[in-house]
């Protein structure tokens, strides 16, 4: 058994964890100078500092949306305002930070200004009442139509994208060839058979370190939920497990067959037994030891790997099959006693440039532009800017294309993008991600349901925590 205390978690908390998170977050409202409930309308802005909250920024120490923040600062001081903001950083996984948020606006402990929200928390927070609408001038045309739909909830934007993600297909190049395979480039492969047909092709090879196809995240967290959204949705272009205002729509029949795609993906021939306990950085670890050939993780991770790895030996392209789209909207507060001066905040932290700077971060933008409109250029300092070295070199190895994007941005990951496939857009989406996961968690045991019978339970789990 690993130890799970020492990986970088997403899951749920658990136990004396929870206290913990509990005491983080109190001093983090302290920090922010304590909230007082619900503040004045947009256009009564009361000077002081504009308090972002957000989870960890996986670019590192000093990442790029504290950059952008630093730069949008600096324009303030140039034109002489009056108001600064700033980044506050929540600790935990993603769920536990939901937790801190959701208890922060309701309590009113924390004065956050802004909030950066995963894209299944925004009907959540939208119908509790404790962000406003915003703009529809924040979404507009530039904005991927998949990523777009994120931010309305009842006919109203609440958040703006800010950076998004979708689940992507990571393999060992050099895997493939020392297996004798000619090309080693993936792109036709958009059917889980044809993964199948490699992986056995590998499996015959005595590839050094080699165990397994291929490793993914299904510990108990939103990864489950994830992998298996991405299963499910396989089964049929129109699969669905809720209609568009929240209400369970699944029948037994697609359960099933959902069920059995999970199950044939995560089968003993094809996965490292580890998945069913490893969350994003537990099978990043296994892929970039070589225990397997294939990865199902987020963009980010295109510059991690590339840190240790060159581009002949990492590839990278549209997971077979379905994709779940991700990412984090920013939202103003119902509590903000600055929410004016926060929308303009936004508007520079998800325009045109904004978004090509969390681009060459290592982010997957929101925006078209970013992607195919070259005279869009990144204003500030990211990681992918040339260093001070007299070699010119960058501080990281990121392959990039002409206009100096990560090679992949346009080819692989807008595609991706505007293919991917929403979870349920529900304000009770924890009440759901806890039952799913936890629904399908035999399927992930040493002795599997049948498949039907697994359907029929998590139908009736899933009824009782959605509404029809």
């Amino acid at each position: 058994m690993r130890d799970r205390g020492a990986a970088l978690r997403g899951g749920t908390s658990r136990g004396p964890r929870a206290v913990v998170f509990a005491l983080l977050l109190a001093l983090a409202a302290a920090c922010t100078g304590g909230g007082e409930g619900t503040g004045p309308a947009p256009s009564e802005d009361v000077p002081g500092p504009i308090v972002v909250a957000s989870g960890r920024d996986v670019t590192g120490q000093n990442g790029v949306r504290r950059r952008l923040i630093d730069a949008w600062n600096e324009r303030q001081e140039k034109e002489g305002g009056e108001y600064r903001a700033r980044l506050v950083e929540l600790p935990g996984s993603a769920d536990e930070q939901r937790g801190q948020l959701l208890g922060a606006l309701q309590s009113g402990s924390a004065a956050y200004d802004v909030v950066n929200l995963d894209v299944t928390w925004v009907p959540e927070f939208a119908a509790a009442g404790l962000v406003r609408p915003l703009p529809a001038s924040l979404v507009d045309d530039d904005v991927i139509d998949s990523v777009a739909g994120t931010a309305r909830w009842d006919g109203e934007v609440y958040a703006a994208p800010f950076n998004s993600d979708v689940g992507l297909l990571y393999y060992r190049r050099d895997h493939l060839a020392e297996a004798g395979m000619t090309s080693t480039d993936l792109a036709d492969v958009t059917d889980w058979k044809d993964l199948e047909g490699l992986i056995d092709v590998l499996d015959e090879q005595k590839i050094a370190g080699y165990e397994k196809g291929w490793t993914t995240q299904l510990d108990a967290y939103e990864g489950r939920t994830v992998n298996a959204v991405e299963a499910f949705a396989s089964t049929a272009d129109d699969f669905a497990l809720t209609d568009d205002e929240g209400r369970y729509t699944a029948t037994v029949e697609e359960l099933t067959r959902g069920v059995a795609e999970l199950g044939r993906r995560t089968g003993r021939p094809y996965l490292l037994p580890e998945a069913a306990e490893s969350d994003e950085a537990e099978s990043l670890t296994d892929f970039t030891d070589g225990r397997t050939t294939f990865l199902r993780h987020w963009p980010w991770v295109y510059r991690t790997l590339h840190q240790d790895f060159s581009a002949e030996q990492i590839g990278v392209t549209a997971l077979p099959g379905r994709a779940v789209l991700g990412g984090q909207n920013l939202a103003v507060t119902a509590g903000s006693r600055r929410a004016a001066k926060a929308t303009d905040l936004i508007e520079f932290l998800t325009g045109e440039e904004s978004e090509r700077c969390l681009l060459d971060a290592g982010f997957a933008a929101t925006r078209v532009s970013a992607y195919e409109k070259d005279t869009v250029r990144c204003p500030v300092a990211t990681a992918g800017t040339p260093s001070a070295a007299p070699s010119g070199e960058r501080p990281d190895r990121m392959p990039r294309d002409a206009a100096e994007r990560p090679a992949y941005a346009r080819t692989v990951l807008l595609p991706a993008l505007r293919a991917a496939v929403h979870r349920p857009r529900t304000p009770l989406y924890g009440a759901f991600t806890q039952t799913f996961t936890a629904g399908l968690g035999p399927l992930l045991g040493a002795d599997p349901p049948d498949d039907a019978e697994l359907a029929k339970s998590l139908d009736k789990a899933l009824r009782r925590a959605l509404p029809d």
